[in-house]
């Protein structure tokens, strides 16, 4: 049975292995790189101009603002998803040997990632104040729950991260799996388009918008335009209620599984 409390004292309590497991994740990531940790910002905004190119070239008009903090978020859920496809598998010596919270090791990745997004942040806002300038504007008076959208993205994010890197352990065919699943939930998440695209786009599916306010990413990409775009309409219907909830129920499934899978760990690596 599934303590939270339990488990939260504990991993607390190993706070040092959490974040040397997290400063090593970090070091490893840059390492031989000449960029370091500006592919962090690069990534994201490569891709940002890249949609923006292809939907200008289409004459769909889907303002730039949006398309980045689709993007940076997008890269944030990703980041923790592969991460946490080989968090144990990865640090199979430290299983064997170390008695220590499993959960330790997805939570180090999402840990890792989420300082990663909070210092590309240092680059977004810059540029979404010179895109809002630009159209005479400022940030939306809603900024503050900004903070709210990133907390709520970071359980959905531990929660895959949890579910991903179980499942990884005991099936193999996990990675590749994961790696066509993200591909097609890219383009099924309001990333690269928003929610008044989708509308025109499936005039005549209503259902089909249901659906995609209906996935987790959708009222987190949604609410994060809400909070920092004064153009951006609060958009929450019915079914965004359903995306809202799989959030935590992604989050208990993810601790769920992986609880009932570490056992097996040290057997299967």
């Amino acid at each position: 049975m599934l303590h939270p409390m339990n488990m939260l004292r504990t991993i607390v309590a190993r706070r040092e292995l959490l974040w040397n497991l997290t400063a090593r994740e970090l070091k490893q990531r840059y390492k031989g790189s000449m960029l370091g940790f500006l592919w962090t910002v690069l990534t994201p905004l490569f891709m940002s101009a890249i949609y923006v190119f292809f939907l200008r070239l289409l004459a769909r008009g889907v303002p730039m603002a949006d398309i980045l903090i689709g993007v940076f978020a997008w890269q944030y859920t990703t980041a923790c998803v592969q991460g946490g496809l080989t968090c144990v598998t990865g640090s199979a010596n430290l299983v064997k040997k170390v008695a220590f919270p499993r959960e330790i090791l997805p939570l180090s990745q999402v840990v890792a990632n989420g300082i990663g997004y909070l210092l590309s942040l240092l680059v977004q806002f810059p540029i979404l104040a010179f895109l809002l300038w630009q159209d005479g504007s400022g940030f939306s008076s809603h900024w503050p729950l900004f903070a709210f959208w990133m907390a709520w993205q970071t359980i959905f994010n531990l929660g895959l991260a949890l579910l991903v890197g179980a499942l990884n352990v005991n099936f193999r065919d996990t990675q590749h799996l994961v790696g066509v699943g993200l591909s097609a939930w890219f383009f099924l998440s309001p990333v690269m388009y928003n929610m008044e695209f989708a509308r025109n786009l499936a005039a005549s599916w209503p259902w089909a918008v249901d659906l995609l306010h209906a996935n987790p990413l959708a009222p987190i990409l949604n609410g994060y335009r809400d909070a920092l775009l004064p153009s951006a309409p609060f958009d929450f219907p019915p079914a965004a209620w359903v995306g809202f909830a799989l959030v935590p129920l992604t989050l208990l499934v993810g601790a769920l599984v992986f609880r009932r899978f570490q056992k097996n760990f040290a057997d299967l690596l």
